[in-house]
C-alpha cells in the first residue's frame, strides 16, 4: 500500500499570531492546493486561531503541539482536546522528546493524551525516540518499544489508523547531527514491525511514521525515499517558508 507522504512543522515556542499567519499565507500562495502530500502546521497555542483562519479553504492542516487528557477542569496554563477541537485542529503532536526530557512527561501520561486526542478525533503524532547515551549503550530498540508500546496501551485496532508515529532521536534534535539513512530506516523498520505486532499487517501499513531529527532539504530526499520513512516532523526549517515548501516538494518527488 502507497501510504501518502505527511510533512509537519513543529514551530515549538516560537511565531506570534501576526508572525504565524505571514508564515502560513506564504505556504498557502505556494503548496496550499496540492494533494500529492499532506501537510500540518503546529503552532504554538495563542497562534493557532490566526493560523486557522488563514488556512481556511487550503489543503493545509492545523495541529497542536501538545494537549491535557481532561477536556475541562482545574488544571492552569492546560489546553484540552475539545478545546483544540473548536480551533479546526485536526492533528497533536503528543510525547515530543522535549515535554519527556523538560517537562517530566512519563509514557503513562502521554498514554492518556493519545486516548484522549482519538476520543475527540485528533490525529496523533506520537513522538518516540533514544538519547544520545542510550544510543551508544545499544539500547535504541529497547527504548522505542517501550516508548510506543506503553503510548499505544489500550488504542484499538479502528483507532490505530488514525495514528501517526514519529521517530526523533533525541541526539539529532535541533543539534545537526542527523542519523545515516540506514539508522533512521532500520528503527522505522522496527516500528512498523512493532505496529503489525500490536495492530495487525494491513493497520500497521496505513499508519506513517515520519523522521523527527534535523531533516532539512539538504538530506530529505535520500531520508524520504526510504521504505518505512513516510515524511518528516520538522523543527528549524518549519519556521522559514522556503525551507518548508522544498520540504513538501521533495515528499511530493518520491515515486
Amino acid at each position: 500500500m502507497l501510504r501518502k507522504k505527511l510533512i509537519a512543522g513543529n514551530w515549538k515556542m516560537n511565531k506570534t499570531p501576526a508572525d504565524g499567519a505571514a508564515l502560513v499565507a506564504e505556504l498557502v500562495a505556494t503548496v496550499g492546493k496540492q494533494t500529492d502530500v499532506d501537510v500540518v502546521v503546529c503552532p504554538p497555542f495563542t497562534a493557532l486561531d490566526a493560523v486557522a483562519k488563514v488556512l481556511d479553504g487550503s489543503t493545509v492542516k492545523l495541529g497542536a503541539q501538545n494537549l491535557h487528557p481532561e477536556a475541562s477542569g482545574a488544571f492552569t496554563g492546560e489546553v484540552s482536546a475539545p478545546m483544540l477541537r473548536a480551533l479546526f485542529t485536526t492533528h497533536a503532536i503528543i510525547g515530543h522528546s522535549e515535554r519527556r526530557s523538560l517537562f517530566g512527561e512519563t509514557d503513562a501520561f502521554i498514554n492518556q493524551k493519545v486516548l484522549a486526542a482519538l476520543k475527540n478525533q485528533l490525529k496523533p503524532i506520537l513522538c518516540v525516540g533514544e538519547s544520545l547515551a542510550e544510543r551508544e549503550a545499544g539500547t535504541t530498540l529497547k527504548v522505542v518499544q517501550t516508548q510506543l508500546e506503553a503510548g499505544l496501551q489500550g488504542v484499538s485496532k479502528e483507532q490505530a489508523a488514525a495514528l501517526v508515529v514519529a521517530y526523533e532521536p533525541v541526539w539529532a534534535i535541533g543539534t545537526g547531527k542527523v542519523a545515516t539513512t540506514d539508522q533512521a530506516q532500520e528503527v522505522h523498520a522496527f516500528i512498523r514491525g512493532l505496529l503489525v505486532k500490536l495492530f495487525a499487517e494491513p493497520v500497521a501499513q496505513r499508519v506513517r511514521i515520519l523522521y523527527g531529527g534535523s531533516m532539512k532539504p539538504a538530506n530529505a530526499p535520500e531520508l524520504l525515499a526510504q521504505k518505512d520513512i513516510d515524511g518528516g516532523l520538522i523543527g528549524g526549517a518549519s519556521l522559514e517558508a522556503r525551507s518548508f515548501v522544498e520540504l513538501i516538494r521533495a515528499a511530493a518527488a518520491i515515486k
